[in-house]
């Protein structure tokens, strides 16, 4: 090989190698956190923002997502350490404190206010009433979950008892209740983001009514973790919380077309039409926090539909299992 040829060829791999180093040391020098999600949905968007838009990264954190399905699931990841931090219904950490945990599950970020289901219809119903419920086939959400609570607590609110007037199914699994009405179980089923929309657009189903407009605000869904985590690792948690605050206000200020664009890629399979109407819902109904941290009041309202549904151990105050001091320092500094 001529001998100008070879000194070109080792001059170009060092290049690269000078090029890959520092992005390698880069990638070594993050702080590692497991993230594990309750569902993969449009209803988590701004976490999706906060990937997307390198506001982890900003923060020197490389966020590892696995998506758990189902908040039993979840939450035993948090437990056995097989994720650090769990994004997942409120409602877990008081399931788990009125177990006895010696190691508290602490709320430190909400990430939604309100209920993310739709209650989608087989047919389509231009004039849709609440009681055209009674008498038929709903396909609820899972005993004890936020979803269902929140279904039972709008269909009692609309004079509705779940047990009686209707014929409430709850006993397929989470991930398969969307499967079930699409092959032909069911007249009515509550269902979140993009799966609702995608039903409509393909007939298989018409989305009739909002079970979070109905329900109203509540911490739905946020980022928590044991009490011993948040102590050891405070300030990673305080830089994932300012990560989730940027994605919070640049949600907040951007419309659903834009923000569709940014997280298309965590739902590649699904339609960019889709996406955008999803977020528009969601946006339009105030659903993503504008901010992470949980109010008193909206606490006090999670354990009332807990309470309505019959799944509340035991009243939790909110001093014992919120902490806001993470959120409101990030929240105070812009």
């Amino acid at each position: 090989m001529n001998k100008w040829l070879k000194t070109g060829c080792v001059f170009v791999i060092c290049a690269f190698f000078l090029l890959i180093l520092p992005a390698c040391r880069q990638e070594e020098s993050l702080t590692k956190v497991k993230v594990a999600e309750v569902t993969h949905s449009i209803f988590y968007t701004p976490m999706y923002v906060a990937e997307a838009k390198g506001f982890f990264k900003k923060e020197g954190l490389q966020v590892s997502l696995q998506t758990t399905w189902g908040g039993d699931k979840t939450m035993t990841s948090l437990l056995s350490n097989g994720s650090d931090i769990a994004l997942v219904g409120s409602e877990t950490s008081i399931y788990v404190e009125a177990q006895g945990a010696k190691d508290p599950v602490i709320n430190f970020a909400q990430l939604t206010q309100t209920d993310g289901t739709f209650l989608v219809s087989r047919k389509d119903e231009k004039s849709f009433k609440w009681s055209d419920l009674k008498g038929k086939t709903f396909l609820g959400q899972r005993k004890g979950g936020m979803p269902q609570m929140a279904g039972e607590y709008v269909l009692k609110k609309n004079h509705i008892e779940p047990k009686k007037d209707i014929n409430l199914v709850q006993n397929i699994d989470f991930a398969n209740i969307s499967n079930a009405f699409a092959s032909g179980t069911g007249d009515y089923v509550q269902l979140f983001e993009p799966t609702a929309s995608q039903f409509e657009k393909e007939g298989i189903g018409h989305i009739v009514a909002s079970f979070g407009e109905a329900s109203g605000q509540v911490p739905y869904t946020t980022f928590m973790a044991k009490e011993s985590y948040l102590k050891s690792n405070e300030k990673t948690a305080e830089k994932f919380t300012r990560a989730i605050y940027r994605a919070q206000q640049w949600v907040e200020s951007h419309p659903a077309k834009d923000i569709a664009k940014t997280i298309q890629k965590e739902f590649a399979d699904t339609d960019p039409a889709i996406i955008e109407t999803s977020i528009e819902r969601y946006k339009k109904q105030k659903s993503f926090s504008a901010d992470p941290v949980l109010q008193k009041d909206e606490w006090e309202q999670l354990q009332s539909i807990m309470d309505e549904a019959g799944e509340l151990p035991k009243h939790i105050p909110y001093s014992k299992l919120v902490n806001t001091k993470i959120a409101k320092k990030v929240t105070s500094e812009q």
